[in-house]
């Protein structure tokens, strides 16, 4: 049976999705996309030029639509109308696209999401006919409200954007996806493959990270590093972990010792 990750209605063989800032040129970019093995590739409409200005290097030149799936994102936006005027200039851009990343910033210094602007948004985008995936926090009753207003997947925070502190309350994470129908795919705060596998155990459907790959060492090696954990974090979610036990159990029978 197909395993593959379903957003809005596409299958993607890939459950990582990665970021396309940070990275030193658009060359070190292509090549750790092409690494990740990545389909779903988010874009800053507000940093990065799609096509904005044609007299400064296009993304897509790199990352072309024919091949990826494009998540345009509302990153630098603190309110509602903002992240909506985005979205709609990204449709606009990529010829009526119309999935985007819906994320509503808080504050500069924790880059959380202010959740009141992010409801806000998330209905008016909706009722204007996107597929909106939206970053929110790790509160089990907001991921829940989100999904209910129609957003095409949840994405919870792992910890704070670009800090690389891994996954800071699995718990939360874990009653966010018991309760969810739509596909639950951690954003925010990976910092290396383990933190990936980890998501992947809990039984996340998916893991978007940009900084953990850009600001490695080798952005590359680090790309395909995540490819793999993701993989081995879904099947060993599918496989279903042996019960942890207060004391030893012998790997070997201990009838008919020698």
């Amino acid at each position: 049976m197909s395993d593959n990750l379903i957003i809005a209605g596409k299958e993607y063989n890939s459950r990582l999705l990665v970021g396309s800032g940070k990275y030193k040129d658009l060359n070190e970019t292509k090549l750790a996309t092409e690494a990740s093995e990545s389909e779903i590739i988010t874009v800053a409409i507000r940093r990065t030029n799609i096509g904005q200005d044609e007299n400064e290097p296009n993304l897509l030149d790199v990352i072309s639509p024919e091949k990826y799936t494009i998540l345009p994102n509302t990153a630098g936006c603190y309110n509602a109308k903002d992240a909506v005027r985005t979205c709609r200039l990204a449709r606009e851009l990529l010829d009526g696209h119309s999935l985007v990343k819906l994320e509503v910033l808080g504050d500069e210094k924790t880059l959380y999401p202010n959740i009141t602007e992010t409801l806000i948004a998330a209905d008016e985008l909706v009722n204007d006919g996107f597929d909106v995936m939206v970053y929110t926090n790790d509160d089990p009753i907001v991921a829940k409200r989100l999904e209910e207003i129609g957003c095409a997947a949840v994405m919870p925070l792992a910890s704070l954007i670009g800090s690389g502190q891994g996954i800071g309350n699995p718990a939360n994470i874990k009653l966010i996806i018991e309760e969810a129908q739509v596909p639950i795919i951690v954003d925010a705060g990976i910092g290396c493959a383990s933190d990936a596998a980890k998501a992947m155990e809990l039984g996340c459907d998916g893991v978007l990270m940009n900084s953990a790959i850009a600001l490695a060492n080798d952005p590359i090696k680090m790309a395909s590093a995540m490819k793999h954990a993701i993989i081995a974090g879904r099947e060993s979610y599918l496989a279903g972990r042996m019960m942890k036990k207060a004391f030893a159990s012998a790997s070997s029978p201990m009838e008919n010792l020698i």
